[in-house]
């Protein structure tokens, strides 16, 4: 087990929550219909992954240390990526921001992160104790 991983996992998860309700009482008042899609789907890849992120910390020890390590951490810089920029680029529509075009392309980085963690939670599970 993994207690770093199961941690923070608790504390993305709570932060999806209030994101989601959020998302679906007070943003849809302020955003148009293309933009609240934007969010819901960073909340939903962000929830999706808080428990990818929980699994590794509980296999944590089953695995390769090296890979199940990596796996926790692409996870949650995928996240973070990911996510953020979806959550940035609603932002930027709901503040009206011009600018920010180099946002959009961190959003597949971030996806590709979060495919690479399964890789490594994968690998790390098959090379392990």
């Amino acid at each position: 087990m993994h207690k770093g991983f199961l941690v923070a996992a608790s504390f993305i998860g709570a932060l999806s929550v209030v994101l989601g309700a959020f998302g679906a009482h007070g943003l849809k008042k302020i955003v148009a219909p293309e933009s609240l899609v934007t969010f819901e789907t960073a909340v939903r890849y962000q929830f999706y992954h808080v428990f990818a992120l929980a699994l590794t910390g509980l296999v944590f020890s089953s695995g390769s240390p090296s890979l199940m390590k990596a796996a926790g951490l692409l996870f949650v810089v995928g996240m973070v990526l990911f996510s953020g920029s979806l959550y940035l680029l609603t932002y930027k529509s709901a503040a009206n921001i011009q600018g920010l075009s180099w946002v959009g392309p961190i959003t597949p980085l971030g996806g590709s992160l979060l495919v690479a963690g399964w890789i490594c939670l994968a690998l790390g599970l098959s090379k392990g104790a």
